[in-house]
């Protein structure tokens, strides 16, 4: 029973650790001036499908061109009402200055990558 609790204290630090909130309003209006595909997500501590969902964001940043991507804790109540997000783990993307895509609690890879492909 100790490993089990050890091993769940490791996921739960694990998953806090790669979270930190990486939106500023400025960046995110300067990649859409530019014309890149912007993928927001929102994520809360302790969460792990925000961790998974990361993961394959993080892994897309680089398999995909002209991409921007941008993370947010939704207890920032100002970026939450900005994107209208009420929800941990809310995936975002937008094209030419419009949001074209919205899902809650996607962490599939290839999901994520249609849904990505589809806006290039």
């Amino acid at each position: 029973m100790k490993k089990v609790y050890i091993f769940i204290f490791f996921i739960f630090t694990l998953c806090a650790n790669a979270k930190e909130t990486t939106f500023n309003k400025a960046l995110f209006d300067k990649a859409q001036s530019e014309g890149k595909i912007v993928v927001v997500s929102s994520w809360t501590k302790y969460c792990s499908s925000c961790a998974s969902q990361m993961k394959v964001l993080d892994k897309a940043k680089n398999d995909f061109d002209n991409i921007e991507y941008f993370k947010f804790d939704v207890n920032n109540k100002e970026i939450a009402k900005l994107f209208n997000v009420q929800y941990q783990t809310t995936l975002l993307i937008f094209k030419d200055n419009e949001e074209i895509y919205r899902s809650i609690g996607e962490t599939s890879k290839d999901l994520i990558y249609e849904a990505i492909k589809s806006s290039i």
